[in-house]
């Protein structure tokens, strides 16, 4: 029971930890990324099973975890309340042509980052946008005018 209470706690704080991490880091992660979620999962690791190397506690984390990942998408699924805080909501970054500044500070995206990703769908100017969407996934979707 300890290692499911220790599993749950965990998922919690990974979730939240994602969430204020934003959803651009998470889509374009460099070297030192990868190299932070290994450490993390290792450090997670030895704070769920603390030492328990047997296979049924191993089983019983990876329940938890497919148990608490599985309520989680359901819940978003079935209370629409709940996608805002759960899934996040998509963010508008040009508006017919102009640049939301407070919107690219918002989720730490310079004004560089997003006119390369325009450049990457083969849009030359961002004066060309009618509309640029941060989605929930972290990709950056564009409407030309």
């Amino acid at each position: 029971m300890d290692l499911i209470l220790r599993a749950t706690v965990v998922f919690v704080l990974i979730w939240i930890i994602t969430r204020v991490a934003g959803r651009r880091e998470l889509s374009t992660m460099q070297p030192i990324d990868l190299i932070l979620l290994i450490v993390v999962g290792d450090m997670v690791q030895q704070g769920v099973t603390q030492g328990d190397t047997s296979v049924t506690g191993a089983m019983l984390v990876i329940f938890t975890f497919t148990l608490l990942t599985v309520g989680a998408s359901y819940l978003s699924f079935r209370v629409p309340g709940l996608r805002p805080a759960m899934d996040g909501e998509p963010l508008v970054l040009v508006h017919d042509g102009e640049v939301i500044e407070r919107n690219l500070r918002r989720e730490r995206i310079t004004p560089e980052d997003l006119a390369a990703e325009a450049r990457l769908q083969q849009i030359g100017d961002l004066a060309d946008v009618r509309l640029a969407v941060l989605e929930t996934s972290g990709r950056i979707s564009f409407v030309e005018r």
